[in-house]
């Protein structure tokens, strides 16, 4: 906006007027109207994410509850997970588990990570009542029983958090023609956050499940989910687990 004398109406007139041109533009290109991430999906070429649903986040004895996280948030994320891929799979989708862990000599393991685990009081590869923490082998690497993943189920080990970089998740996705993520796990601000950005980079159409992702802070949960709408939907879109069943169920 001009803001010097009379320019100033010259101004706010020309405000306006780009304003109306982009209503128009919308409109004539019918943004208004376009059909949501979804309800475009087409199941064979979608697939479902459970991401780290493992005993060393969900358990007392594990390495979330050791570094201090609030687990009970993230287990109440389990029925909805449960209610998604009982549906996911009667309708086709392919389903896809990851666990984040490190190999047993953690030569995979960031200096920098190890590090980090450490000052909260969790270091990787330390003893715990599961094993050593967030060791591939390890009874806390291995998942929930409530989520098993199925014999044909797809269950790529991330030394990292997102289920995209050093994994083969990336060529399986292609090789099975998938377009459309559902990302759902724990933790929302962090592995999730993490696939789902690194997923919108590489092309992926990615829905979030708000009520089946969690956090040990409510605070950082509700901020991880609120960046995802921005700038027409910068990382996607959102949809509740009702949402999603109404979407795909028969």
């Amino acid at each position: 906006m001009l803001v010097h004398g009379s320019k100033v109406a010259a101004g706010v007139g020309v405000a306006v007027l780009l304003g109306n041109l982009g209503t128009f533009t919308r409109k004539s290109y019918g943004m208004e109207r376009m059909t949501s991430l979804l309800d475009s999906l087409t199941p064979a070429r979608t697939a479902l994410l459970v991401i780290d649903m493992q005993r060393d986040f969900l358990l007392p004895e594990g390495y979330a509850a050791q570094a201090g996280l609030d687990i009970a948030p993230l287990v109440e994320a389990i029925p909805s997970i449960e209610k998604l891929l009982a549906v996911g799979r009667k309708s086709g989708l392919l389903i896809v588990h990851t666990r984040e862990g490190h190999v047993p000599d953690l030569s995979d393991c960031p200096p920098y990570k190890l590090e980090r685990s450490r000052r909260a009081g969790a270091e990787i590869g330390s003893k715990g009542p599961l094993g050593r923490l967030l060791v591939r082998g390890e009874a806390g690497h291995d998942f929930v029983e409530a989520l098993r993943p199925l014999e044909q189920e797809i269950v790529i080990d991330k030394p990292g958090y997102s289920a995209l970089v050093h994994t083969g998740l990336q060529q399986m996705l292609t090789k099975s023609g998938i377009e459309t993520l559902i990302l759902t796990g724990v933790t929302t601000e962090v592995c999730v956050s993490s696939t789902l950005r690194t997923a919108i980079d590489l092309g992926y159409r990615c829905v979030t499940v708000s009520d089946a992702c969690a956090s040990g802070n409510p605070n950082l949960h509700n901020a991880a989910l609120a960046m995802i709408g921005v700038e027409g939907g910068i990382f996607g879109e959102i949809a509740t687990t009702a949402k999603v069943i109404e979407r795909l169920a028969p």
